[in-house]
């Protein structure tokens, strides 16, 4: 452990004031940072807006995707934008989380549910946790030529359209449905292309600035796809 991840780590431990006490306070376990990072709120603006935490390692849950709520406990359609820090590799641990030392690699600048979250007692982050989230609207109005982009995405990508789509195929073969949703996500994936080949976009900042993919996302709805040499196909699978 370097100078830096010590000081950290003193950090840690002394910012949770029942640390000491056998039983009770945040024993530095990780299992809370394995579950996933955490969604921004407004007050965490600054954050993003001071490159403090660069939007590289954030993602985007668009209007009507089906995520984790972690108060309910089950998978829910979003109310609204809600932008949250990528796990690490293909598991859900927040990128920020050190897992050989137990450490959070951006704790002084760590984001309010981070702050809020005391694992013996979820009350606090439970108060803020549906509330005041901050939205690529609050981030990238403002920019021009790239915000009409994200809006037009958003209104031919809609998730409401999708879960209409996909509950039209679950009742039966219905071609129609099948060759617009195939659109849909072929739109999805031209775009990205796009905006990196032409608009010289960072691809890094594609799942923040359009959310995930539709190629992966899909497969929340009950479909997934399927590659055949240059063929793409949409196959149902158990959710």
């Amino acid at each position: 452990m370097d100078n830096e991840e010590k000081k950290s780590a003193q950090e840690q431990d002394r910012d949770d004031p029942q640390s000491a006490i056998p039983g009770a306070g945040c024993k530095r376990c990780g299992t809370c940072c394995k579950k996933g990072g955490p969604a921004f709120h407004q007050q965490d603006r600054a954050l993003i807006e001071k490159g403090m935490i660069h939007s590289k390692f954030l993602y985007t849950l668009r209007k009507g995707e089906y995520a984790y709520d972690n108060v309910q406990g089950r998978l829910l359609p979003v109310a609204s934008d809600i932008i949250k820090i990528k796990g690490r590799q293909d598991t859900w641990a927040c990128l920020f989380f050190d897992q050989k030392q137990n450490i959070c690699r951006i704790y002084k600048n760590r984001p309010m549910e981070c702050r809020a979250l005391r694992c013996w007692d979820t009350r606090e982050l439970e108060s803020i946790y549906a509330e005041n989230h901050l939205t690529r609207k609050d981030l990238m109005a403002e920019i021009e030529g790239l915000w009409g982009l994200i809006e037009d995405h958003q209104k031919r990508c809609d998730y409401e359209k999708i879960r209409g789509l996909a509950n039209a195929l679950e009742r039966g073969k219905n071609a129609p449905a099948r060759r617009e949703l195939m659109e849909i996500i072929q739109y999805d994936t031209e775009i990205r292309k796009l905006v990196v080949a032409q608009g010289g976009l960072d691809a890094e900042i594609l799942d923040f600035v359009f959310g995930r993919p539709l190629f992966k996302t899909i497969e929340n709805f009950g479909w997934r796809i399927r590659k055949e040499g240059r063929k793409i196909y949409l196959v149902r699978t158990s959710r």
